[in-house]
């Protein structure tokens, strides 16, 4: 598949099939993220795979958002690991990188006829303080993933819909 039919078929799943994720998928996934650039290729991503069934309740305890899928992947910035703006104080790059690691991790697993929805729908505090995270490890986003079930399509709305060019693009 080329890059632009995968990124046009992709789309965000919320109906997961029970379905296990093999490790070695799983691993293509999580290397995928690995591989992505990031400032200064500090990578200051942390990934923790929710697969059990206890941080699997402990997550859907404090979000609707993911889906019953069979792993969730709880992306984090390690912000002592960020990249920090000398010309801007206070900025780092940390949400940024974890986003691109993601989106990475969205795009391979898609490839290996894997379903993802990237979600903000949680409380980070809550989030950090139930699975015990480092004070310098911010949860960013949830990657909920596995196999669609048999009912899963995407919403016509959204994954057709796209503004053009000429309102997103500007030369100057």
């Amino acid at each position: 598949m080329n890059f632009l039919q995968l990124a046009a078929d992709r789309y965000s799943v919320r109906s997961f099939s029970p379905k296990a994720i093999p490790r070695e998928e799983l691993e293509k996934i999580l290397r995928a993220g690995q591989l992505a650039p990031t400032a200064v290729n500090y990578q200051p991503q942390k990934i923790y795979v929710l697969q059990s069934r206890e941080a699997l309740a402990t997550i859907r305890a404090l979000t609707r958002f993911t889906y019953d899928a069979p792993v969730v992947l709880l992306c984090c910035a390690d912000l002592s690991k960020a990249w920090h703006s000398p010309a801007e104080p206070g900025y780092n790059t940390g949400e940024m990188d974890v986003s691109i690691v993601c989106t990475q991790m969205m795009l391979e697993a898609w490839e290996l006829g894997i379903g993802s929805v990237w979600v903000r729908g949680f409380d980070a505090r809550e989030v950090a303080k139930a699975f015990a995270l480092p004070e310098q490890i911010r949860p960013i986003c949830l990657l909920p993933i596995g196999y669609p079930s048999q009912d899963s399509v995407p919403y016509a709305r959204w994954h057709n819909s796209r503004r053009p060019l000429s309102e997103t693009v500007e030369e100057r």
